[in-house]
């Protein structure tokens, strides 16, 4: 099973201690009440991997750990075939061993848009909200993040990342099965990520306070979401689906976000990036077995969704409080 304990050793000697107060009772609660009904066989997934010594381990360029030549192939064939029990991967890539697990999102390209962008992440303290499988967790420790916490509730990211941290044995990074409304207000985090998250929020003004609420004085929120052309009166409220997606809630254009950023009481809001999905960057591997972009877009017209929406556009907000 899942232990969390050596996470509460380690925030029990930091700037996080404070969140023993809740923390401990809230995953004890979720392990007795709320286990998907795959969990036991993905825990015996996760058992099954085999204890490797990586002769390198990178997070800097890549989320990169070992190469082939550290395993015999009947090795990588078992790694490979226990990997695959965990699909659909969908945030990566990852080079296990010299596995490749070529994800459904190129989540290194959103990287490489953020990066020149943000501040110093060196000795930080770093929270990354609706973090998937974690990859980015990876490349935010390769930046230099001194603590990285990532949280989602998806009980098959938390296998993903753990199958992953069982070859990269990192205490500094960590990610926990919970909602960013379970949350105390920490005010501990020097960095704030929230990446693809606002729009599948019911609120997203309650959702931008619950994000200022976890930053340290001075701190940094990098905000990631789906936006809409217009002026700062634009928003765009789907109806059932977006993009085949049911919890799509509210699409802002860059201007509205501005203004929303700063109604909470965000300063120096920037937008620092804007980018259409690109059918490269979201697109259907051996290791989802699952629908992506390509199905979600009007074949006739890829600048609309099936639903006649406009097709996916992305943009990157720097805010600081």
């Amino acid at each position: 099973m899942i232990s969390f304990n050596k996470f509460y050793q380690t925030i029990a000697q930091n700037r996080l201690s404070h969140w023993l107060n809740t923390l401990p009772a809230q995953l004890s609660y979720w392990q007795k009440n709320n286990l998907h009904g795959e969990f036991s066989h993905w825990q015996k997934t996760l058992d099954a991997l085999p204890d490797t010594t990586p002769s390198e381990v990178s997070f800097t360029d890549s989320v990169t750990i070992g190469s082939q030549s550290d395993i015999n192939q009947g090795e990588f064939k078992r790694l490979e075939n226990l990997l695959k029990k965990f699909k659909p991967w969908r945030k990566g890539p990852y080079h296990i061993h010299g596995l490749h697990i070529d994800t459904e999102w190129r989540s290194d390209f959103k990287w490489e848009r953020l990066a020149p962008h943000i501040s110093d992440l060196n000795n930080r303290y770093v929270l990354d909200i609706g973090c998937g499988s974690g990859y980015h967790l990876w490349r935010m420790r390769g930046a230099g993040a001194k603590f990285v916490v990532g949280v989602d509730p998806t009980q098959l990211f938390l296998m993903q990342f753990n199958a992953v941290k069982h070859f990269a044995q990192d205490d500094n990074v960590n990610l926990l099965p919970l909602g960013v409304e379970d949350l105390p207000e920490l005010k501990a985090f020097d960095t704030v990520f929230a990446m693809g998250v606002l729009y599948h929020r019911r609120s997203p003004i309650d959702f931008l306070y619950q994000l200022k609420s976890q930053l340290a004085k001075g701190g940094e929120l990098v905000l990631e979401t789906l936006v809409v052309d217009g002026d700062v009166n634009t928003v765009l409220v789907p109806g059932e689906r977006y993009a085949k997606m049911r919890n799509v809630w509210f699409l802002p254009s860059c201007d509205a976000m501005v203004a929303w950023l700063e109604r909470c009481g965000f300063k120096d809001v920037k937008v620092v990036n804007t980018d259409v999905t690109a059918l490269d960057e979201q697109r259907k591997t051996e290791w989802i077995d699952t629908e992506s972009l390509e199905d979600f877009l009007d074949p006739n017209d890829p600048t609309k969704t099936i639903e006649g929406y406009p097709a996916p556009k992305r943009a990157i907000f720097i805010a600081h409080i």
